[in-house]
């Protein structure tokens, strides 16, 4: 069995927002060389996300929307975390987006379902960040 590993650095120009990140992970898997097994996609931030949906506008505007229904950012006194930073908002919405996803790798292609791309997911942005891409198989 090999294993391939890479990272990616993600400096979101925003405090919030969403980046398909589904040709990098492509190209790491085809610069791996494994054609059967499978391939973590992992944030490497506890305000940062990974996840898989589809690639459509309306639906981001919604993630956001719902999120900040959830965890709304200000006022920042609602939470006890925040004092010395002001992200109480993100860690909690990293934690309902979730940390990372697996996929399968077959014939040297990520196997996905109908319109699934995978997503990056900052919520704290304005500062470098990593995605580590983590790939097993042969």
């Amino acid at each position: 069995m090999k294993s391939y590993r890479k990272v990616l650095y993600i400096n979101y120009p925003k405090r919030r927002g969403f980046v398909n990140i589904t040709f990098d992970v492509a190209d790491a898997l085809k610069e791996s060389g494994i054609k059967e097994g499978l391939i973590l996609v992992n944030a490497m931030n506890i305000t940062a996300s990974v996840f898989i949906n589809d690639n459509e506008s309306g639906l981001h505007a919604d993630f956001e929307r719902w999120l900040e229904k959830l965890a709304p950012e200000k006022p920042y006194s609602q939470y006890a975390h925040n004092g010395f930073e002001d992200n109480a908002d993100a860690h909690l919405k990293r934690t309902v987006m979730g940390r990372e996803v697996v996929v399968a790798v077959t014939n040297g292609k990520l196997d996905f379902g109908t319109w699934e791309q995978i997503f990056y997911g900052e919520f704290d942005g304005m500062r470098e960040k990593r995605v580590l891409i983590k790939i097993i198989g042969e």
